[in-house]
């Protein structure tokens, strides 16, 4: 089976994982080159990692997945401060299984990198598996802005995603920690949270939470609801159009009296309405109209 070509993310993690073409490999086959054993007990996590949550139930079944078929994407470190000590730049996930299923050593792929970029690989290695919430990946890109001088667009062009995503994204840390912290337990949706922030204050965003929990609103109505906090009125129905022979009586005494009619017809009569713009053009309608009925 060919691998599915990932695209948007540059070179990413491909350029540093050798690829497989197959659903996993037995453990006899050769590793690749570049790929060492090393005892996982040797390994330290990433001080970068993003992510800092992990299912338990989907490291159980990670684990015994390990147990069957071995690791088959090598993790990537990076030398430690002590001889023969490394420290993890991607595969904390895989890391984490393997201790599970009682492995003793795991292959690597040893890469020399900078603090910056085990943040980068590991946030592109999670990015690719939408393994991220979006508070965990805000809080990411926050440290590649904040802690490398990154721009926007730069963190985009890294982890593949478009500037405005990514602007969108870290403005989810700009939310009152009651919204985060309902963001993070699931209670509302990413798009719950990015209604909110159209609010001006934290106390309003806070409160419109409360509103949207207690009513158990979709992201449509808490968008309705932060318009009407707003003071952004509804957006008014369109006037139905009269009927067709309503407009044809319109169009005629239009063309008689040389000015705008509004014929509005019910079961008990109606009202003629004429339009003038001008005392001369009353004028001429008060003759027209006046001399016709003499």
């Amino acid at each position: 089976m060919t691998p599915r070509k990932r695209s948007g993310l540059g070179k990413g993690l491909d350029a540093l994982i050798p690829q497989k073409t197959a659903a996993f490999e037995p453990e006899s086959a050769p590793a690749p080159a570049g790929v060492r054993e090393i005892p996982v007990t040797a390994i330290a996590p990433n001080p970068r990692q993003p992510r800092s949550v992990f299912d338990p139930a989907e490291l159980s079944e990670l684990a015994e997945s390990i147990r069957e078929h071995g690791i088959i994407q090598p993790l990537i470190v990076t030398r430690g401060e002590k001889p023969e000590q490394y420290t993890l730049i991607a595969g904390e996930r895989r890391l984490l299984a393997a201790r599970q299923a009682g492995l003793t050593t795991v292959p690597v792929i040893l890469r020399e990198s900078s603090d910056q970029e085990r943040l980068e690989l590991a946030l592109i290695e999670n990015v690719q598996r939408s393994d991220l919430s979006p508070l965990e990946t805000a809080e990411a890109y926050r440290q590649l802005a904040e802690g490398f001088g990154l721009s926007h667009s730069e963190i985009a062009r890294r982890v593949g995603k478009s500037r405005v995503s990514v602007t969108n994204t870290m403005r989810l840390l700009n939310l009152p920690p009651s919204v985060q912290d309902a963001l993070r337990a699931g209670k509302i949706s990413e798009g719950h949270a990015r209604a909110l922030l159209a609010l001006p204050t934290p106390q309003a965003q806070a409160a419109a939470l409360q509103t949207v929990l207690d009513k158990g609103l979709n992201v449509r109505q808490t968008e309705e609801l932060v318009r009407k906090l707003g003071g952004e009125k509804p957006a008014k129905a369109p006037k139905a159009e009269p009927a067709p022979e309503v407009q044809a009586i319109e169009d005629r005494l239009r063309t008689a009296l040389g000015t705008k009619v509004n014929l509005r017809h019910g079961k008990k009569g109606g009202t003629i309405t004429l339009h003038y713009y001008s005392n001369e053009e009353l004028d001429a309608l008060l003759k027209r109209l006046l001399a016709e009925s003499g």
